[in-house]
């Protein structure tokens, strides 16, 4: 019985090592922060389906590199419109309960990739993120987690489309014609 109780209190101690701190992936917590991403091309609604904007945590302990946590989530687009309020909650790698994380929100247009590098990677616009601030008293086990105090909204700018190849062909001619004319 005894090698039981000692094996169950070194799994337990061994768990609580390992315990990552966590944060809130809430965009608007009452009281505690309002960041709103709204739409730079008008209207400040966001949209839905393929002109939805996803929104995602990049967080790090201090100092270190910050990278994608969680899963990219839609912005709501009802009465809550540019906010993010049932992200869950996120552990940050390499931080500990109480601890503190420095975290970014990051947004981009659906249409232009699943992750928000792939969005950028494409040069299009399209995708904005926030000033990284220090999250403090990170939650974790029984603890809740840190709500996103200090985080601040921003507007995500419209996509600038491509040309097309018939555009481009119809601008060709246009101008091998008015050169002929001349």
């Amino acid at each position: 019985m005894k090698h039981i109780v000692i094996a169950l209190a070194a799994l337990s101690v061994a768990a609580s090592a390992l315990a990552q701190g966590t944060v809130n992936f809430a965009t608007r917590v009452t009281g505690v922060v309002s960041a709103q991403v709204t739409y730079a091309g008008g209207g400040g609604v966001l949209g839905t389906g393929e002109n939805a904007i996803w929104g995602q945590l990049y967080a790090a302990a201090p100092g270190g590199e910050l990278t994608a946590v969680g899963a990219p989530v839609p912005f709501r687009s009802d009465a809550g419109a540019g906010y993010i309020t049932a992200g869950g909650e996120v552990s940050v790698p390499g931080t500990a309960l109480g601890g503190s994380a420095q975290v970014k929100l990051v947004a981009w247009y659906a249409s232009l990739g699943n992750t928000y590098a792939e969005a950028v990677s494409k040069g299009l616009g399209g995708f904005n993120e926030s000033a990284v601030v220090t999250i403090t008293g990170l939650g974790g086990g029984t603890t809740p987690p840190a709500n996103l105090a200090g985080l601040t909204g921003f507007a995500v700018p419209p996509v600038v489309p491509e040309p097309s190849i018939a555009a481009l062909g119809l601008l060709g001619a246009g101008l091998l014609l008015i050169r002929r004319k001349k």
